[in-house]
């Protein structure tokens, strides 16, 4: 048998899986050590980090006092952030060509007004590179028209000049792309509608990878080994503990075995056409008692399908699902009005609210989760889901791999 959910927690694997994100996976240690200690400081308990004591490409030791237990953590970042840079390699030409594409994908499909049903919040920033890379364009043309207009007064086919300022206009707006996050959105939607749901293989190889990661630290003697997929992190997370559990790659006596969900986009992708391999493991994952699947998101997190359920909006809920259970980080209550009105209009910064500090917080707290002596079973076991959530079915395409891969 796996271990008992009540079981106290004294060694733990975490394995962290970052949404589409190109920077080095350091600043996830940084934002733990400071987000940790910020949030022992309002809880009264203790929680410090020292480098890294097993393998892995990146990560960090955590040893944390609460409740009257002493708990240790290896938490390792799984890095796929060398394939997001590479997939954000493009000229702007082929930017706004990917723009098109992307955009009939998602139209064509009618993915995009289903999605719209749901949650209009991370449609509207699914379409804000949209609308703002257009906006560069016209702006760009704009003053190559005024430019071309003064040149014409010197001869008429010298107003066509006025089109080279546009590459500069445009070069200028990309190299400023920290602050308006138009190219970084525009590759990410497109990385995922590339194939129309399909994971590209370069991906499909690392996802491979990591479940043999995660199957290695499940052989190890620790108490439990927890996944947290945060973004686009939620449905690669998805498909790699499907594929182990599938496969038979959990011990019988092993660690108990939990996958926390954060502000999951899991519709951007299930609801595409050819996005069978995940419909497939949302389907399979759900009905499983070999693990722990609590899915947390917020409303206040305008880039997130907040209290969506991932399995049942994209039509695949089986009979005896049990997963995800569904609850609200609820942001308005759970951050004081001074912290709250700080933040609101900070959309990417309540993306990763997830993973920091709540200065009123209730039984979602991101570090007695991953550090402290319960397991993830056993501190929500007995809670109800939230009744806010959206179950209703809400994507065209609901189909399924019908073969040994989808056999429970």
């Amino acid at each position: 048998m796996r271990k008992e959910p009540s079981q106290a927690v004294k060694r733990r694997r975490v394995f962290y899986i970052p949404g589409y994100d190109p920077i080095h996976p350091r600043r996830y240690r940084e934002l733990y050590r400071k987000e940790g200690a910020a949030q022992a400081a309002l809880s009264g308990y203790e929680i410090a980090l020292t480098p890294k004591t097993g393998g892995g490409a990146y990560g960090w030791h955590v040893i944390a006092q609460m409740d009257g237990a002493e708990t240790e953590t290896d938490v390792e970042v799984l890095v796929w952030s060398d394939i997001v840079r590479d997939s954000m390699g493009l000229g702007i030409v082929a930017t706004y060509v990917q723009l098109l594409r992307t955009a009939w994908i998602y139209i064509g499909s009618g993915a995009l007004w289903r999605l719209m049903r749901l949650r209009k919040g991370p449609v509207i920033a699914a379409l804000y590179p949209v609308v703002f890379l257009l906006v560069q364009l016209a702006l760009a043309l704009g003053i190559a028209w005024g430019l071309g207009r003064g040149l014409a007064l010197l001869h008429p086919w010298a107003a066509w000049g006025g089109l080279i300022v546009v590459p500069f206009v445009l070069e200028w707006f990309r190299k400023r792309d920290g602050r308006f996050f138009a190219y970084y959105l525009m590759h990410d939607y497109a990385y995922s509608a590339q194939l129309r749901g399909e994971n590209p293989p370069e991906l499909e190889e690392r996802l491979r990878e990591f479940g043999d990661i995660i199957a290695a630290a499940l052989r190890e003697d620790v108490d439990e080994v927890l996944v947290v997929g945060h973004s686009s992190g939620a449905h690669l997370a998805v498909s790699i503990l499907a594929d182990l559990i599938r496969a038979g790659r959990l011990p019988k006596d092993g660690p108990a075995l939990g996958f926390l969900s954060l502000g999951q986009v899991v519709p951007m992708v299930s609801f595409l056409p050819r996005a069978d391999r995940l419909r497939t493991d949302l389907r399979y994952l759900s009905a499983r008692e070999e693990i722990t699947w609590v899915d947390v998101t917020a409303p206040g997190d305008g880039c997130a399908f907040a209290l969506c359920d991932p399995v049942a909006v994209s039509g695949v809920a089986p009979p005896d699902k049990r997963w995800p259970l569904v609850i609200s980080a609820a942001f308005t209550q759970t951050l004081s009005p001074e912290r709250w009105k700080e933040l609101r209009w900070r959309f990417f910064r309540l993306h990763f609210q997830y993973l920091c500090a709540f200065d009123r917080v209730r039984d979602y707290d991101y570090f007695r989760i991953t550090a402290g002596p319960c397991t993830l079973a056993a501190r929500f076991a007995g809670r109800n889901p939230s009744k806010s959530r959206i179950e209703k079915p809400a994507s065209k395409y609901a189909s399924v791999r019908d073969d040994d891969r989808s056999a429970a």
